[in-house]
């Protein structure tokens, strides 16, 4: 893996975690989850709330996919795309 794909991947990594945790637009399916498997008492409820461990499998979801079809690549680009966005934003709102 070069550096470029390195940070490509990480940006990327970064961004699937956010939305799978925090953004509006996947609230309904962390509701159903959590209607489910709720995060005080079941560990798929928690990774939900936790970007430190979404991450790990974020990132393995996004390498094993690599190794399969290069599609990914494509998306990963714009995820990380996306996560510069929304960190440049962030910086400049400052």
């Amino acid at each position: 893996m070069t550096l470029l794909e390195l940070v490509i991947y990480g940006l990327a990594t970064y961004r699937l975690t956010r939305l799978l945790t925090r953004d509006v637009i996947t609230e309904p399916i962390r509701e159903w989850v959590w209607k489910r498997k709720p995060p005080e008492s079941s560990k798929i409820g928690y990774l939900f709330t936790c970007d430190w461990c979404m991450s790990i499998w974020t990132a393995s979801v996004l390498f094993a996919s690599s190794m399969i079809t290069p599609v990914t690549d494509v998306v990963a680009t714009v995820l990380a795309l996306s996560a510069a966005a929304g960190l440049l934003t962030a910086y400049e709102d400052k």
